[in-house]
């Protein structure tokens, strides 16, 4: 097939933009063993240029280029899992201290912009060495366990749930000021106590403190903590 100028330099610039178009689907539209005149059509090959070798090169290309998009896919999907296995606990199915605090970074920020309210509930385990010294460590594991479940499916989806370290967890309420936050903890607080974990078949009662705090616009993250855990200590005392 033979291409004519019938203009000046817009024509040829045409007819190379259409070049890589149909290149461009060429990678996406043809794939290894597909018939050699499936590729001449989508190429735009004349006929006479398609030898053997032509289409050797063309196929060999496009297996390449199959190969490395999964690769790439592959790549992504690892990345992913990494980046989720850094961010989680390393016991407890939540985030770890460090990713909660980038979240609770973020929402302070977010706050700040939208002027949306949002709180911290901050929850500490008491005399949790005392359960791991009279019914084991694997108990104590299951209390954690029992503990961090409980939070996590009484939040909303919009809520983060972390562990902060040991037997400290906390939770970003968004769209909650100080009211709201005191409202939920106390109901967080109604419903750990209802339901204690079972051990062997017999419930183990938990003792804990929870304190409540309304994050601030440029709070940093640790402050906002530092002010949660204040509070939980007072209520602790009380």
């Amino acid at each position: 097939m033979k291409i004519e100028r019938t203009g000046r330099g817009a024509s040829t610039s045409a007819v190379t933009s259409s070049g890589y178009t149909r290149r461009g689907e060429a990678a996406t539209a043809v794939r290894p063993g597909e018939a050699p005149a499936a590729v001449t059509s989508v190429l735009g090959i004349p006929e006479s240029e398609f030898t053997p070798r032509v289409r050797d090169a063309i196929m060999s290309l496009m297996q390449e280029v199959d190969s490395l998009r999964r690769e790439l896919e592959h790549t992504k999907r690892r990345l992913d899992e990494a980046e989720k296995s850094a961010d989680q606990d390393h016991l407890l199915p939540m985030l770890n201290r460090r990713a909660f605090v980038r979240e609770l970074s973020r929402t302070i920020g977010h706050s700040a912009r939208y002027g949306t309210p949002a709180s911290l509930v901050y929850f500490d385990l008491d005399d949790f060495k005392q359960i791991n010294d009279t019914y084991g460590h694997a108990a104590g594991d299951m209390v954690l366990h029992h503990f961090a479940q409980t939070l996590m499916s009484h939040v909303r989806d919009s809520d983060i749930v972390g562990r902060l370290g040991g037997d400290e967890f906390s939770v970003i309420l968004s769209h909650a000021g100080q009211v709201q936050a005191h409202k939920k903890a106390e109901a967080l607080a109604e419903t750990l106590s209802q339901t204690p974990p079972l051990w062997k078949g017999k419930p183990i009662p938990l003792s804990f403190s929870y304190g409540t705090f309304e994050l601030l616009p440029g709070e940093s993250a640790d402050s906002a903590i530092a002010r949660a855990d204040e509070a939980m200590y007072a209520h602790k005392k009380r």
